[in-house]
């Protein structure tokens, strides 16, 4: 094989071309050599502070509009405001599941395979950014079908099949950009950390505003309307600028051809670490969605101060978050993971049996804020390494298709957990027609229930099922650094 070597920058350094990196004994050589030098410090992936707070913000405003449409918002005013059926609701949620399942990876896979001069994702967020704010702003008015059953099914089936088109082709791009923008895990961590912050606002918007603002039966929604225009038009500019201040390295430019859209779709589930990864990835959608869902009627019936309850989230947010950060490296994504789902699973079944209790609601709401924020933190990293690991295989870079296959997988879960929540509230007795703290007592239970014991559930297995993850300790570790290598050559 031939071997190409020529002097660097660096006096007494030698720069190793990839032709030697191919060769299995050489590559040894290139990870002895490639340690000395990260121990020296002559060389280090860096990405800028306005890259990552940019394109972080813009991850945090595309989840916020999310958050709002399917975090219970959209449902809330359809059944509770404008007076649709529950039942008919829950249909449009399970209807959009299908939808889900096949836009999610024929975006991954034509965004793989777009070719511009911005790059493969930036186009599809800044021109998507347009369309996506206006259809969440025009989502809370009243369309002129009329007020019948069939009109409200068709406005608001209509409405998410428009506003997920445009999430799917923003949110996956934004998604995979962190490993468009770096490869090594600590690079990568430095814009999760941003992302983390961002998206505790994210979550707290939907969380907090909304049960705010929400327009109660009978009363004007003008106000409402107006905020959720203002929110919309702010999430617009900052998603649009933002692709201005963050680039993509191109790490796909040299790959070989992608394999065709079913291909590629097997070969992901054909990786057993990505099978075991989405276990715990719908389970975090799932509890993230119904839980945004569910405090909007929780804090409705119980007489549990919100002030405090939000704190607490707070609270276990940045202690999870500073945790996490400070030990995944002598922990590893594995183990950082099976903590959280023990923590943020003890949260959720305390909820489920005492949420009627001040003290063990905001000691659980701490549980539930060290799950969220770990969730947020640990899923992306996870996944980056399978994406990783897929390169190590194939030698191709697939972030748009493991991310179309994620959402896939992941996205349904935001419909399943709609549709159970209405349906549980259903099941116990909940009248949509009684203004709030007017529920009877078995309703409010099935408050609880609706709300915690499916997240608990879910974590549970996801715990059980990470046990057996295989991309963890000195054998992963030294793959990680050999695709590093090959992507930062010294």
């Amino acid at each position: 094989m031939k071997k190409t070597i020529k002097s660097s920058k660096y006096d007494g350094h030698l720069t190793l071309q990839e032709t030697i990196y191919n060769n299995s004994n050489f590559r040894k050589v290139l990870l002895i050599y490639y340690y000395k030098l990260k121990e020296e410090k002559l060389e280090e992936e860096k990405i800028s502070l306005k890259s990552k707070v940019s394109v972080s913000f813009a991850d945090g405003m595309c989840a916020t509009l999310n958050g709002l449409i399917t975090g219970g918002g959209l449902s809330y005013f359809f059944t509770k405001y404008l007076g649709m059926d529950e039942g008919l609701a829950s249909l449009v949620w399970i209807l959009f599941a299908i939808w889900n399942a096949f836009n999610d990876p024929l975006f991954g896979y034509i965004s793989d395979r777009t070719k511009s001069s911005l790059g493969r994702r930036i186009p599809y967020i800044r021109y998507g950014s347009i369309l996506y704010s206006f259809i969440f702003i025009i989502s809370w008015v009243k369309w002129p079908f009329g007020q019948s059953q069939g009109a409200l099914f068709f406005q608001m089936f209509a409405s998410l099949f428009l506003f997920d088109t445009f999430y799917t082709a923003i949110a996956t791009s934004l998604y995979i950009m962190p490993y468009e923008m770096a490869i090594s895990n600590k690079a990568r961590s430095g814009i999760f950390i941003w992302k983390i912050i961002f998206s505790i606002i994210s979550m707290g918007i939907p969380m907090v505003l909304f049960p705010l603002i929400k327009p109660e039966v009978g009363e004007d929604p003008s106000h409402f309307q107006l905020i959720m225009g203002c929110v919309g038009i702010f999430a617009f500019l900052i998603i649009f600028f933002s692709t201005f201040l963050y680039k993509e390295k191109g790490f796909n430019e040299d790959n070989k051809e992608t394999p065709s859209l079913f291909k590629s779709i097997a070969a992901c589930f054909k990786n057993r670490s990505f099978i075991i990864f989405e276990v715990i990835s719908f389970t975090v959608i799932f509890c993230q969605t119904i839980l945004m869902q569910g405090v909007i009627y929780y804090f409705d019936e119980f007489k549990v101060p919100m002030e405090l309850c939000y704190g607490a989230l707070v609270l276990g947010a940045l202690g999870g978050i500073i945790t996490f950060i400070l030990k995944r490296n002598s922990w590893g994504n594995k183990k950082s993971i099976l903590i959280m789902c023990a923590i943020f699973g003890s949260g959720c079944l305390a909820m489920t049996f005492f949420g009627n209790f001040i003290i063990i609601s905001i000691i659980a709401f701490v549980c539930i804020g060290i799950g969220f924020s770990g969730g947020m933190y640990l899923i992306p990293l996870v996944n980056g390494d399978i994406i990783d690991f897929d390169e190590s295989k194939t030698q191709t870079r697939r972030e748009g298709m493991y991310a179309g296959v994620n959402s896939f997988i992941t996205k349904p879960a935001i419909s399943l957990a709609n549709s159970a929540f209405l349906m549980i509230l259903k099941w116990f007795g909940y009248n949509k027609n009684l203004k709030a703290s007017l529920q009877n007592i078995t309703a409010q239970k099935g408050i609880l229930v609706a709300w915690m014991a499916i997240p608990a559930l879910l974590l549970l297995i996801s715990f059980i099922s990470f046990k057996h993850y295989p991309l963890d300790g000195k054998a992963w570790n030294k793959v990680k650094s050999e695709i590093e290598l090959k992507h930062n050559p010294i």
